[in-house]
């Protein structure tokens, strides 16, 4: 089954992939920001990974109560093997798009 992702959803998708164990909101939030010298809005954000859930790409869970956080909790992501499959499928065909454009897309130096 082929899924697209759009920018942004492989966008968030391979960052938590890069934060691992450390894939919560502000860190996504940060990094992401960091990455793209954008400021995003954490609501956008939050929108993002409510459909990825929905969609089955990434599981969320409460962690443990931080005292840097005032006792709240991080809700924690990782994505599921669906979502790293539609990741390496959007690889794939940028891949594919990238070979079969080389010639055209050559920069002149």
């Amino acid at each position: 089954m082929k899924h697209y992702l759009g920018d942004f959803e492989e966008l968030v998708l391979l960052t938590i992939a890069r934060l691992g164990a450390d894939a919560y909101g502000l860190a996504l939030k940060g990094d992401i920001d960091e990455r793209t010298g954008r400021n995003i809005s954490i609501g956008a954000l939050h929108t993002t990974l409510t459909k990825l859930e929905e969609r089955g790409f990434v599981k969320s869970w409460l962690g443990d109560p931080t005292q840097e956080r005032g006792g709240r909790r991080k809700r924690q992501f990782e994505l599921t093997q669906s979502g790293k499959g539609a990741l390496h499928q959007m690889k794939d065909m940028r891949d594919e798009l990238w070979r079969l454009s080389g010639k055209t897309l050559a920069i002149a130096r």
